[in-house]
């Protein structure tokens, strides 16, 4: 099944006004029935609405609508959109509320007791402090140390679950090579 156009009524207007078309072939079009097409042509449905070009959008062709106008029978056929729409895994530094940068030390310290191979840099670049900041939590010298209580940065929404996967692989790599330059 084909999607419809962007905005159907909008669209049934501008293709009753400025086409040739059937009743029929606009409703199959904008996935209405033929009847609401009629309301609209008789100007009791659709009053106020501004009629919406599907050629200047790009979801019909000036040909598509000479050749469905000559042949009655024919039904008009959405243009294809050739854009490939790519989900990039982009990191984009979103906004993090203030309530959640409160939260910031405590997914620190949630790190260091629960991933402690992970190096200071990493959870600073993880949860978006600096590493003076980690450094200080991890030697209990930050400034709000016991007031701190360890919470989950996952949980909390701070980074993904796959962000701190990659790091803790990441960290065993390094231990790895480390061990192996310790033992040659």
């Amino acid at each position: 099944m084909t999607n419809g156009p962007l905005m159907p009524v909008a669209t049934a207007i501008w293709l009753i006004d400025n086409t040739s078309l059937t009743f029929k072939q606009i409703a199959d079009f904008c996935k209405m029935h033929e009847v609401e097409i009629n309301s609209i042509a008789d100007g009791e449905v659709g009053k106020g609405i501004v009629g919406y070009n599907p050629i200047i959008s790009g979801q019909l062709t000036k040909e598509e609508i000479d050749l469905s106008s000559k042949d009655s029978s024919r039904p008009l056929k959405i243009s294809e959109n050739k854009i490939e729409i790519t989900a990039e895994n982009k990191k984009d530094k979103k906004y993090v509320p203030l309530s959640k940068r409160q939260d910031k030390p405590d997914s620190a310290l949630w790190l260091i007791k629960h991933h402690s191979k992970l190096k200071d840099s990493q959870i600073a670049k993880l949860i978006g402090i600096t590493s003076a900041s980690v450094k200080s939590i991890r030697n209990k010298s930050h400034w709000n140390y016991n007031s701190l209580n360890p919470k989950d940065p996952v949980a909390m929404g701070l980074f993904s679950q796959k962000d701190l996967l990659d790091s803790l692989e990441k960290a065993d790599r390094r231990i790895k090579r480390e061990q192996k330059l310790k033992s040659n």
